[in-house]
């Protein structure tokens, strides 16, 4: 009977550890409060935008409203293609207007104001292809203090053309009348200034970067530019957010840290970009590359789904945005062309910063040596502590240290078991929803996220400490140590994380050390009140020191979310729901690590922690119903490409006579979901899928290649038969010269005319190896594999392209044809001269998908 007793009081005391069950549901609201009340607004949070009212009040201030009339007339010219004469004329004449507007007020007794169009022609190897561009233009202003002492120069850059179908508002019309305005106010009011400043309006970035490329290595200028300031959009409007900063010149972060306005920058972004997770190049590349120019690149990333859309428009970016990303704007230009440092950045480069922004409250940075000092201590600190709490513990509760540290083992194991089993269970979510064609359900409804990731994340995370706990009641340990000790041991965990990544230089383990170091705070706080003895107050300082990190956390993870979610919409190659599945569930150990063991408190916890799987299951079943389905009209559109193309195949033959010809629409889906139209297209109507052409036989399975970032989508691409489209401008090829230059050796010149976008395709035969020609030579003597790309464009002059090319044979006696040769010509803004079967065809598109479609065509010849 005694011992019947001492069982039932453990049983009481237990007992009366615990919280009432419906006490949980309101402990998990705080903390949804929490984000959406302060979280996603400090996200979101814009200064008010000034008008030319406000100018009379305070001069010298950045005026959004000016900026904002500005893009208004800007966007009206249009969709801006390199080529066409929106781009070249309109656009030219538009920004050259309002420069010499600027001039006309500027103050010219204290500054030289010079402008130059630049037109520039050039290749380079640009990832696998060559990017041959020909008479590109530049609008470039440069400001000089009268009677500057020193030739250097900041570069401030933006480009004004835009993709085929879109006015471009916001990617990057928005920047280029920042730019303007700051020019303006520069100019016009007192602005101290000890550097030069270059404002360059780049003329060709989506044609890919060749406007920057042409300044950076023809401009006379070029030579003094000590650092840039990259502005691009991958959106329209928002904050924009620093991704890019050096490389390796820490002294441009101190001087962004000191004067940003409004900060939104974090070196996680950095180390994302830099590790090539983000599928997009900004003229800051080459820059780097060409220049060996430091720089910070920033880009508005707010609304990514329209991005390169026709849905780019002006009245889509938010107000505020102009005022806030040209206060920021301002106040770098001023005080960077005064930063001593541009003299001669090259003695300043060397090291790393650590940065990242809290909420948009406020900016911390540091460099990477301090932050060593500060995450080795932070560990060591949790060590010390960790081995202190216990040392109490074992004398407050009369148990053997050997058995605390024993219980200490098991839960340790016990917390690894339950981080393993959420990230198996998120991770085979995302492989299966693959698996079965259902990637992207949170494409346009981001809710998604939160049942199909979050939760089965929290649920293995808690289900595994609450069945031991539940299943060990009386083993003398009050249940309160039993869940410190468990959050100790996750703690532990994250430690042995935070030092891997220390000695691996991995900059990111700032975000880790934060989430240690406000637990170990409350630990403290616990041991020296002696709260952590008790059932429940030491929960009062644990749930104090971690509202900070929450809120930092999830910004984090939201802000990833805006810039992520929609950039998966151009994205075949990689699984996507990996790579949201991978992230939530590290938010998830940052976040909620210290919060999901308190389940265990409640009475029926495991239930609780249960109504998590519950939840999981729930989003599954909705991802395969149309609730779920990925895509909206013009807020989250998916996209495709139509292109409307006549095909000739030549023989290889002595006179290439034509083997066959045919015509019809290219259709190329872009994301993880190309079968979504399938059914629309194709059942019940006269629209067929072509049988594939032999991809071996014909260079890119006879599909017209508009650029190097279709090269992934080929496999997903088909080709529908159709009547022809009108045959104007079809690149033609002319043999200008065929000369032997040796028994093994023989050299082709030729000459290729065709519209203002042309892809050449260059294969050799037989044994046969391109040994030299008139590009750059990169693509040789790097081995790149055939076929070699050359994507050729022209803006002014349609001079046809002159090249030669020289093979190399094993064997002198060889025979049969020495390479293959297409070309893709690609009438991009030739609207007019699409046919009414081309705009039925695409017409028979949902409404949900955007189609951006132009005429092209493809020849191939064998020499």
């Amino acid at each position: 009977a005694k011992m019947k007793s001492k069982y039932e009081n453990m049983k009481i005391i237990y007992n009366r550890s615990k919280i009432g069950w419906y006490w949980a549901p309101l402990f998990v609201s705080f903390w949804f409060l929490l984000f959406y009340v302060v979280v996603i607004p400090s996200f979101h949070r814009m200064p008010k935008l000034k008008t030319l009212e406000d100018e009379r009040q305070q001069p010298g201030q950045f005026i959004g409203e000016r900026a904002e009339n500005t893009l208004l007339r800007l966007s009206k010219i249009g969709p801006k293609v390199v080529g066409s004469a929106a781009n070249e004329q309109v656009a030219v004449q538009f920004l050259l207007s309002e420069i010499r507007e600027i001039e006309e007020r500027a103050r010219t007794d204290l500054y030289d104001i010079e402008k130059d169009v630049q037109i520039a022609s050039g290749n380079y190897l640009l990832w696998s292809m060559v990017n041959v561009y020909q008479s590109v233009q530049n609008v470039v202003v440069k400001v000089s203090p009268k009677n500057a002492t020193s030739e250097a120069a900041l570069l401030i850059n933006s480009h004004f053309d835009s993709v085929p179908g879109s006015s471009g508002a916001g990617d990057a019309g928005m920047m280029c009348v920042i730019m303007l305005e700051v020019l303006r106010v520069i100019t016009q009011f007192e602005t101290p200034l000890t550097y030069s400043v270059i404002f360059l309006f780049n003329g060709a970035e989506e044609n890919p970067l060749q406007g920057s490329h042409a300044f950076i290595t023809q401009h006379p200028w070029a030579a003094n530019v000590k650092a840039v300031m990259n502005l691009d959009s991958a959106g329209s409007g928002g904050r924009e957010i620093l991704f890019q900063s050096g490389p390796d010149h820490p002294w441009l972060m101190k001087y962004y840290g000191k004067n940003i306005v409004h900060p939104f920058a974090s070196t996680i972004g950095e180390e994302l970009f830099q590790n090539g997770f983000v599928p997009s190049e900004t003229d800051y590349r080459v820059f780097r590359d060409f220049g060996n120019i430091p720089g910070l690149d920033m880009a508005q990333t707010l609304n990514g789904y329209v991005y390169h859309t026709k849905y780019d428009r002006f009245n889509l970016i938010p107000r505020r945005t102009y005022q806030l990303t040209g206060e920021n704007v301002l106040a770098l230009v001023k005080a960077l062309a005064n930063a001593e440092e541009l003299e001669n950045p090259s003695k300043h480069a060397e090291g790393h910063m650590i940065f990242f922004d809290m909420m948009g409250w406020f900016f911390v940075y540091y460099p990477e040596s301090t932050g060593d000092i500060i995450n080795i201590s932070v560990c060591v600190l949790v060590c010390i502590t960790i081995v202190g709490y216990i040392w109490i513990m074992s004398s407050s509760t009369g148990m053997f240290r050997r058995r605390i540290w024993a219980k200490f083992g098991i839960l340790t194991a016990l917390q690894v078991a339950g981080v393993g089993l959420g990230i198996v269970l998120v991770m085979s979510i995302a492989l299966f929803l693959d698996a079965v064609n259902l990637p992207m359900s949170w494409f346009s409804q981001n809710w998604m996220l939160f049942g199909l990731y979050f939760c089965p994340m929290i649920f293995g995370m808690g289900i595994v400490p609450a069945i031991y706990f539940s299943r060990t009641k009386e083993h003398g340990l009050p249940l309160g140590y039993g869940i410190q000790l468990l959050m100790h041991s996750h703690c532990l965990i994250l430690t042995v994380v935070t030092a891997i990544m220390v000695s691996y230089r991995i900059r990111s383990a700032f975000i880790i050390m934060l989430c240690i170091g406000f637990y170990t705070l409350s630990v403290l706080i616990n041991m020296v009140t002696k709260a952590h003895k008790t059932n429940f107050l030491w929960l009062i300082p644990h749930c104090i020191c971690q509202v900070l990190p929450f809120m930092f956390y999830t910004y984090c993870c939201y802000a990833f979310y805006v810039v992520f979610v929609p950039m998966q919409g151009r994205e075949c190659d990689t699984n996507p729901e990996i790579l949201m599945g991978f992230f939530t569930a590290l938010m998830v150990l940052l976040f909620a690590p210290f919060l999901v063991p308190l389940f265990c408190l409640f009475r029926k916890s495991k239930t609780i922690i249960s109504m998590f799987g519950i939840c999981t299951i729930v989003f599954i079943i909705f991802a395969a119903t149309p609730i779920a389905f990925p895509y909206a009209e013009k807020t989250a559109a998916q996209r495709f490409f139509a292109v409307h193309t006549a095909r000739t195949f030549h023989n290889d033959d002595a006179a290439s006579s034509i083997s066959h010809t045919d015509s019809g629409y290219f259709v190329m889906p872009v994301d993880r979901r190309p079968h979504t139209v399938d059914d629309i297209l194709f059942e019940d109507t006269n629209y067929t899928k072509a049988e594939r052409l032999d991809c071996d036989s014909e260079l890119m399975c006879g599909f017209p290649i508009y650029s190097s970032r279709w090269l992934n989508a080929v496999e997903n691409s088909y080709f529908v038969p159709g009547p022809e489209p009108s045959k104007g401008y079809t690149p033609t090829l002319t043999i200008l010269d065929k000369t032997s230059k040796s028994e093994t050796n023989i050299r082709f010149d030729l000459e290729v005319s065709g519209p203002d976008h042309t892809s050449i395709f260059i294969l050799p035969l037989n044994d046969s190896k391109l040994v030299d020609w008139s590009f750059v030579r990169d693509p040789l003597d790097q081995n790149v594999k055939p076929p070699y790309y050359v994507y050729w464009s022209y803006a002014l002059d349609p001079k046809p392209l002159q090249f030669s090319l020289e093979f190399e044979h094993d064997n002198p006696d060889w025979s049969g044809g020495t390479f293959k040769i297409a070309l893709m010509g690609h009438r991009i803004h030739d609207d007019m001269f699409i046919t009414e079967d081309f705009r039925e065809f695409l017409a028979m598109f949902p409404p949900w998908a955007h189609v951006s479609s132009w005429l092209g065509s493809y020849n191939s010849w064998q020499l």
